[in-house]
């Protein structure tokens, strides 16, 4: 059961009702995570702008879903995991094999790896990253753009992630198992 009540877009009034708007025009439904959200129509605001910035940056649909899921498995978020492992394989056509390499911040895309390992080492790192780690980007390809577009998805994921962790939101999405904590 959630921590955070679910603001029901039918009923809600104000700036909530108009963030809640926003974000159906912007999906096409409203998910938990975004009723959950609208008991600060700020951070929901917040939430929608950062995300379609990012979506009308320089990196594909389908690697910010890669970039999403990698960090969802490390945070242990099931229902992001759930929403991104749904989205990546119904939205972005990704297969199943690279889905599951994403859990593990790989990809059979030499630059698409590099761009999920760098992720990887800012999240693990907590921004910390090596020159080694840099120069490996680089090698493969990856821009400063899109090092920088790593950095805003890494941060946006992990405020979904953390949000959905702490109000415990219900999930909405087919259900994508999280590794045991212990495992």
């Amino acid at each position: 059961m959630s921590t955070l009540p679910q603001i029901d877009p039918a009923a809600a009034t104000g700036p909530a009702a108009e963030a809640l708007a926003d974000v159906r025009k912007a999906l096409g439904s409203v998910p938990n995570m975004a009723k959950a959200m609208a008991n600060s129509p700020a951070l929901l605001k917040g939430w929608l702008a950062l995300s379609g910035a990012l979506n009308g940056g320089v990196l594909p649909a389908a690697v910010r879903q890669r970039l999403s899921i990698a960090t969802a498995e490390y945070n242990r978020c099931e229902y992001c995991l759930s929403a991104h492992t749904y989205l990546a394989a119904h939205v972005s056509k990704l297969d199943a094999q690279e889905i599951e390499l994403a859990r593990d911040a790989e990809s059979a895309d030499p630059h698409t790896a590099a761009l999920l390992a760098l992720s990887d080492a800012i999240a693990r790192g907590r921004g910390v990253v090596d020159d080694a780690a840099l120069k490996e980007a680089r090698a493969a390809g990856v821009t400063d753009a899109e090092i920088a577009e790593v950095v805003g998805n890494l941060a946006l994921n992990i405020l979904t992630n953390y949000f959905n962790i702490l109000a415990d939101v219900d999930n909405d999405w087919p259900v994508a198992v999280v590794p045991n904590e212990h495992a």
